[in-house]
C-alpha cells in the first residue's frame, strides 16, 4: 500500500514537470501523512467511527436512547391526556357557567316582570285607595255641613223661641195683670 502511494505521488509529480508552463518552479510537493505508513488519514477517521459505533451497540446505546425516547414520549403522552382532561373539564365549565348566565337573565327578565306586576298593582290599589279617602272625605264634608246647618237651623229655631217667648211674655205682661190671672186661674180649677 506504501508503494501504490509512492507510485501516486510520483505520477503526480510527472503530470506537473509536464504541464510545467502553468506550475512554479517554487511549488514544493507534500507526501500525504499516513498511519504508520500504513493507511491514509480517511481511512484511519473511518475504522475509528465504525470502532466507536461498533462500541455503542455493544454497550447498548440505541437501547438506552430508545428507551429515553419512549419514556419522554409517555411523558408526553400523559401530559397531552392531562391536557384533554382539563379541556374537557373547562368546557363543562364554561358549559355550566353559561347555563348559569342564561338561567340568571331568565331569573332577571322574571324578577322585572314581577316587579312591573307588583308596581301596577301598587299604583291600581293607591289609586283605589285615593278614591276610597276622597269619598269617605267627601261623607265627612257634607256631613260637617249637613251638622253646621243642622245646628244652625236649631241656633235659628231657639233664638225665634227665645224671641217669642220674650214677646209673648211681654205682651201678655202688657194684656194681662195680676186680676186677669186670678180669673184665668180660677176657671182652670173649675174646670178640673
Amino acid at each position: 500500500m506504501a508503494d501504490d502511494v509512492a507510485i501516486q505521488h510520483n505520477l503526480s509529480a510527472e503530470g506537473a514537470a509536464l504541464a510545467g508552463a502553468e506550475t512554479h518552479a517554487t511549488v514544493e510537493h507534500h507526501a500525504e501523512p499516513a498511519l504508520l505508513g500504513i493507511a491514509p488519514p480517511v481511512a484511519v477517521v473511518s475504522t475509528s467511527m465504525i470502532v466507536l459505533l461498533a462500541i455503542a451497540v455493544w454497550k447498548g446505546l440505541p437501547g438506552m436512547l430508545t428507551k429515553g425516547l419512549d419514556s419522554r414520549i409517555a411523558e408526553i403522552k400523559a401530559q397531552l391526556e392531562e391536557a384533554k382532561t382539563l379541556r374537557a373539564e373547562a368546557e363543562a365549565l364554561r358549559k355550566e357557567y353559561a347555563d348559569k348566565i342564561a338561567n340568571a337573565e331568565k331569573d332577571a327578565a322574571a324578577m322585572i316582570e314581577h316587579a312591573q306586576h307588583e308596581a301596577e298593582a301598587i299604583v291600581a290599589k293607591a289609586e283605589h285607595d285615593a278614591a276610597e279617602v276622597i269619598v269617605r272625605r267627601e261623607k265627612m264634608a257634607q256631613d260637617k255641613i249637613g251638622a253646621a246647618e243642622l245646628a244652625a237651623v236649631t241656633g235659628l229655631r231657639n233664638q225665634a223661641a227665645a224671641a217669642a217667648a220674650a214677646a209673648a211674655k211681654g205682651l201678655i205682661a202688657a194684656n194681662h195683670s195680676a186680676d186677669a190671672d186670678k180669673a184665668l186661674v180660677d176657671q182652670a180649677i173649675a174646670g178640673i
